[in-house]
């Protein structure tokens, strides 16, 4: 069984790119395997592996100036979720685009999952879900708000055209495991929304607590690793990924005169060229070749 943790922390790093080789090194000497990115702002990412691998760089992380407060979220899975290790040096730890948004300086109103059903129903709060389109699609709250964004650098664009329509309103705001929330209740804040909130550990973690015949989230919950999705309890979802666009498809899909494998999918497949397909499909060949010289 692999032990999946995954975790983010807004700090102060001073030298981002000095702290990576000793904590690249720690993963690979604990089997550890995902992906970790590191910016001035902080940490983010997923990674999995044995519980003792990954409680050693959780410990790693904690030791670094300014994240002994870091908060995780661990999950199984029975395969390895991740093929190899990779720690990213980047600008953002979660891209916005926005370089006046500071989460260490004051976010939004936390919410416990225990009590977000109660908020979310009152007529007076708006629910924006702040994930990507393909996400929303797959599941979400009730009553969610879909911005329709392909990535999270839209949404400010796309609360600055629609910010008339949440006049006088609460806004709610959710996404998978906080970070994003982070950032976008800060930027409501920022743009003198006073009743802000966000669901505190993220979708994961309204998933881990409340039972599902309580629960307000319908659908799956899409991640980014190879489980792509789970559901209440955080078991394993239905879905698997197109590997021609990196969106989620459930296995009847497959069956779809667009699918082909590691080519397209109904998502993608009018919106990729003769040559994208064509690169896909050698892609796809080299996978396959690779494959069956690790056959035995």
């Amino acid at each position: 069984m692999h032990t999946i943790a995954a975790l983010y922390h807004f700090t102060r790093f001073e030298d981002p790119a000095a702290l990576r080789p000793a904590l690249l090194d720690l993963c690979l000497a604990q089997g550890v395997k995902g992906t970790l990115l590191l910016a001035q702002e902080g940490v983010n990412g997923t990674i999995a592996g044995p519980r003792a691998g990954v409680d050693a760089v959780i410990a790693h992380l904690r030791s670094l100036p300014g994240c002994d407060g870091l908060e995780w979220k661990l999950a199984t899975s029975e395969t390895p979720p991740f093929p190899r290790m990779k720690v990213r040096l980047k600008r953002e730890i979660v891209t916005m685009g926005q370089p006046d948004v500071d989460p260490r300086a004051r976010v939004g109103n936390y919410v416990d999952p225990q009590d977000w059903n109660d908020l979310i129903r009152d007529p007076e709060v708006a629910v924006i879900d702040t994930r990507n389109a393909y996400e929303v699609a797959i599941g979400t709250f009730e009553g969610a708000i879909d911005p329709e964004t392909e990535s999270f650098g839209e949404f400010p664009a796309w609360w600055e055209a629609n910010k008339h329509r949440f006049h006088n309103k609460k806004v709610a705001m959710f996404c998978t495991g906080g970070i994003r929330c982070e950032k976008s209740t800060n930027y409501l804040l920022g743009q003198g929304v006073e009743d802000v909130f966000h669901l505190k550990g993220g979708i994961l973690k309204y998933l881990e607590e409340v039972p599902e015949k309580e629960s307000a989230w319908q659908g799956d919950c899409f991640v980014f690793d190879a489980r792509v999705s789970v559901g209440h309890g955080l078991s394993e979802g239905p879905h698997m990924l197109c590997h021609g666009c990196r969106q989620p498809i459930l296995p009847e899909d497959r069956n779809r005169p667009e699918y082909e494998e590691g080519v397209s999918c109904h998502h993608c497949f009018d919106r990729t060229s003769d040559l994208d397909k064509g690169r896909f499909r050698e892609r796809q060949k080299q996978l396959r070749l690779a494959a069956r010289r690790r056959l035995p």
